[in-house]
């Protein structure tokens, strides 16, 4: 019996030295305290190194989840992706905030970040320096951002992120009814009525007291007049006038070009019918018909053409 005993000791601790021998180059990471690992997240952002502070941020959330700094860790989290050009970590990061700590002191902090990023990340490096109608393109990240602050705004209307959050809304405003403006061109342009009485009238309902809203009245007065619904027309018009007295609308319809007349700068394919050119220094006379030359250059030659053969 004791020889038996004698023999699975031998046996285990050889079993116990093979496993040491096996993953000998396997070391464990030793625990960091966790106000150690605060204190050099808050060294790096004080140094601007975003990357090491998201790093330690990071390894502090795994290794301490329920710690005394887990809630500032989440915020300094948020902050750090957001300088480190990290938007959709930052906003999922935000949002996993706002989502388990709904009644959180800093929970302003965390709305105020999560619009600023989505700000930001709408005005890209070429829209800041080189002159680019933002107003024309995409506005998902400035309605996100716009939804974001008035959000802030709205639950914590004495933050201090309050009156910072409020002017960039303005601006936003500006730019999300300019864009549905351009939009509904887009649709008087191929006469597609309906829609574009629709985007007129979602301005004039949802972004009141921007500079938009009266480009968006003479789209649903034409509109609504070419759909025959004279009496929508008419109470548009009504509100145009009484709201901006002197208006003069600047939409029109367009003159629609196939797409071979496009691409080839009117030379072929063009829709336009024929009409007689009326001058206003002399009587009116039949316009000549241009040539190819003239139409590949632009008419840069006609001038020369007509003293020759004068």
């Amino acid at each position: 019996m004791r020889l038996a005993k004698l023999l699975a000791i031998v046996s285990i601790t050889l079993m116990a030295s093979g496993c040491s021998w096996f993953g000998g180059d396997e070391k464990e990471t030793p625990d960091v305290p966790e106000q150690e690992l605060y204190d050099d997240a808050l060294g790096f952002l004080e140094g601007e190194n975003y990357p090491l502070a998201i790093e330690k941020l990071q390894l502090l959330e795994a290794r301490y989840p329920f710690g005394r700094f887990s809630d500032q860790a989440q915020l300094e989290l948020i902050f750090s992706y957001h300088k480190n050009f990290e938007p959709e970590a930052a906003r999922a990061t935000a949002d996993r905030f706002i989502r388990l700590n709904p009644n959180h002191a800093n929970l302003d902090y965390a709305l105020y970040l999560k619009g600023l990023t989505s700000f930001e990340q709408d005005r890209t490096f070429f829209e800041k320096y080189l002159p680019i109608d933002e107003t024309q393109r995409d506005p998902g990240n400035a309605l996100e951002s716009f939804q974001s602050f008035q959000q802030l705004i709205s639950r914590f209307p004495n933050s201090q992120y309050a009156p910072d959050a409020q002017k960039r809304m303005t601006y936003l405003k500006n730019r999300l009814a300019t864009y549905e403006v351009h939009v509904a061109r887009y649709y008087v342009k191929r006469e597609a009525w309906v829609a574009a009485a629709n985007r007129g009238r979602y301005v004039v309902e949802n972004f009141q007291e921007t500079p938009a809203v009266p480009d968006a009245l003479s789209v649903m007065v034409l509109a609504y007049s070419e759909l025959g619904m004279a009496d929508l027309a008419d109470d548009s018009q009504a509100v145009l006038d009484a709201n901006f007295p002197g208006y003069q609308s600047n939409i029109s319809l367009a003159k629609k070009e196939s797409l071979l007349s496009t691409a080839t700068f009117g030379l072929l394919g063009s829709n336009e019918k024929a009409r007689p050119v009326v001058r206003t220094t002399q009587a009116a006379q039949p316009e000549q018909e241009r040539s190819w030359f003239s139409r590949l250059t632009f008419g840069i030659f006609d001038s020369e053409d007509k003293e020759q053969k004068q």
